[in-house]
């Protein structure tokens, strides 16, 4: 594909259009895509389908954003109506909230991988709960909707099992929901919390990776990965209480509707932080 005055030529001699500076009808705002933005994303551009694009085009408002949904259409072939959902539910948003100690955790190569893998946020908009639903009622609607939930998850992961059973010592372990990730070739053990994050919880998920790295895993697969799934949490208390943990941990939430709330909008880093995530994905 190459540039040309308002918009590629790609593979197939379409035209996708892409103005210097266009407005869209109704009540889009005025797009403006800079030349070098525009110089990365042409290559970029080529590598999905054409229906993808245009999703991509219209439904997105920036080029950082583009390029993030560009890549993950590449990663994991999403097709156009998987696509058009993730938009909808402001993936790209949820990603940059991300809040894990991979960083101090996992070796560069892995660490890439499990980024990709843990959203900040997760939609469960397909569990039927009643107002004053328990935490075995939300395991329990997540296992009955198991292909929705392994897709709001990011693809990648396999159902292993719920209530997983461990015996370390003469104490029995429970471990809410086990997945395991194709491409991290680790198992992820999920823990589901209705109320807001605490620094136990973080103490009880070393315990599940440790027993599981020691019991279960085999010996071609990486270490096992934590996820904690609350209801809310706070980022600073979450920074601190994984700090020192010295197994991959991340912590993200739930919602169970689609939005995204306008104080988490104005946690977004900054352009210059949001292309430094960026980076990985040319790795």
């Amino acid at each position: 594909m190459s540039p040309v005055a308002t918009g590629w030529i790609c593979g197939n001699g379409r035209i996708l259009c892409l103005p210097v500076a266009s407005k869209i009808a109704g009540n889009r705002k005025e797009k403006v895509l800079s030349s070098e933005h525009t110089v990365k994303l042409a290559p970029l551009v080529r590598e999905i389908s054409w229906s993808n694009n245009i999703i991509i085009m219209e439904k997105c408002n920036d080029d950082l954003q583009r390029e993030f949904y560009i890549q993950m259409v590449k990663r994991y072939g999403w097709t156009k109506d998987i696509l058009s959902n993730f938009v909808e539910c402001q993936t790209y948003e949820k990603y940059l909230l991300n809040q894990t100690n991979f960083e101090l955790t996992l070796s560069e190569e892995r660490r890439i991988q499990a980024k990709l893998a843990v959203k900040d946020e997760y939609m469960f908009d397909f569990a039927e709960l009643s107002p004053e639903y328990s935490e075995h009622e939300l395991e329990m609607q997540l296992i009955n909707h198991i292909r929705e939930f392994l897709i709001e998850m990011g693809g990648d992961f396999a159902f292993i099992g719920n209530q997983y059973h461990m015996l370390v010592g003469n104490r029995d372990l429970y471990i809410d929901m086990l997945l395991f990730h194709r491409r991290l070739r680790s198992l992820v053990a999920i823990e589901l919390k209705i109320g807001e994050f605490e620094a136990e919880y973080a103490g009880k998920m070393q315990l599940y990776l440790t027993a599981l790295d020691e019991q279960i895993k085999l010996p071609n697969e990486n270490s096992s990965i934590g996820i904690i799934i609350c209801k809310s949490k706070d980022k600073t208390f979450v920074e601190y209480a994984l700090k020192r943990t010295n197994v991959p941990i991340g912590v993200v939430t739930y919602r169970l509707s689609a939005s995204l709330p306008d104080n988490m909008k104005e946690l977004l880093p900054s352009p210059e932080e949001i292309i430094e995530k960026l980076k990985f994905f040319e790795e």
